[in-house]
């Protein structure tokens, strides 16, 4: 069912392309899954590209939240468009191959954006600490040179982290094994049908797992406990609730983007032998993605005013 090529003389072979065995669905319920995963796909970019736009075009949202909210936008345009295509194809088509190469290309820009974003989870809930802990200074501390490097910081670690998995994971033997039993190639599956020694590669993936996940969801925690002790020092009830209100969307996208995506990446070959695994990853692949703008437009007056701003004045 797969291509193989002799090495050396050896009876060593390798895998040219891979099966993403995706959901199975009977005929009929094929197209209503297609609809359903084109309409969310193209309605989750169209809400990322509206709220840069809204960002890029009104005055009163220049400020570091919504600069980091923009390239977060701009991160998960590419994060969904980097997995939702190939599904959307995958979902008609019987021929659901994928090739080792673009296996790898998909798996590497996926964990870049996945550990980018946790990353810049973090750097929002620093910048909310700053804002409401220390806001006399906040425009000394967030100017915008430091929040440029911020975010290019976000993306090199990104970067630099998907590099060094992929190193590992792209040297492994995948021999005759080349159906993976999800939509999308990602760490588990390909260290779970490895037939080479995965152990080094499942050390190394923990280990920059522990760092890209619980450093920044350590940063978060110690910034929200700080705001929580200077917010319950406000002493007007109306004070603490505006407050409160600059960090609920963001603590809602945290809550929603860590605890979905935690327990897949803290232990990926253990969570991979679960029946659950795909759906959980429906979940932060295509659900959370969705959610994030609506959570942001919904729950914050100043992008909703400015939404209201520029859609009057353009009609």
């Amino acid at each position: 069912s797969s291509f193989f090529y002799r090495m050396g003389g050896r009876n060593e072979t390798k895998v040219m392309y891979f099966i993403l065995l995706g959901f199975p669905t009977t005929a009929e319920l094929q197209l209503l899954l297609f609809s359903t995963l084109l309409l969310v796909y193209l309605l989750t970019v169209l809400e990322n590209f509206l709220i840069i736009l809204i960002i890029r075009n009104n005055r009163s949202l220049q400020n570091p939240i919504y600069f980091f909210l923009g390239n977060l936008s701009f991160l998960e345009v590419w994060y969904v468009s980097v997995i939702e295509p190939k599904m959307l194809v995958d979902v008609l088509s019987h021929d659901k191959r994928i090739s080792f190469q673009g296996c790898m290309t998909q798996l590497y820009f996926f964990v870049t954006f996945v550990c980018t974003e946790y990353i810049l989870l973090a750097v929002m809930a620093y910048d909310r600490f700053v804002a409401i802990c220390k806001p006399l200074r906040y425009p000394l501390i967030m100017n915008h040179k430091f929040c440029a490097q911020l975010i290019a910081g976000c993306w090199m670690c990104g970067l630099t982290t998907s590099s060094i998995k992929l190193s590992f994971i792209a040297r492994l033997s995948y021999c005759d094994v080349d159906k993976i039993n999800h939509y999308f190639c990602d760490i588990s599956p390909l260290l779970n049908i490895s037939c080479s020694d995965s152990s080094l590669a499942e050390l190394v993936d923990f280990i920059l797992a522990l760092m890209v996940i619980m450093v920044p969801l350590c940063t978060v925690v110690a910034s929200y406990i700080c705001i929580m002790f200077t917010v319950l020092k406000i002493p007007s009830s109306q004070g603490r609730q505006k407050a409160f209100s600059t960090c609920s969307s963001h603590l809602t996208v945290v809550i929603l983007f860590y605890s979905t995506t935690l327990f897949t990446y803290a232990h990926p070959k253990l969570m991979y032998t679960y029946r659950a695994n795909k759906l959980v990853s429906v979940l932060y692949t295509v659900v959370v993605p969705l959610l994030n703008p609506l959570i942001y437009c919904l729950r914050n007056k100043e992008v909703r005013f400015a939404m209201r701003k520029t859609f009057t004045c353009r009609r």
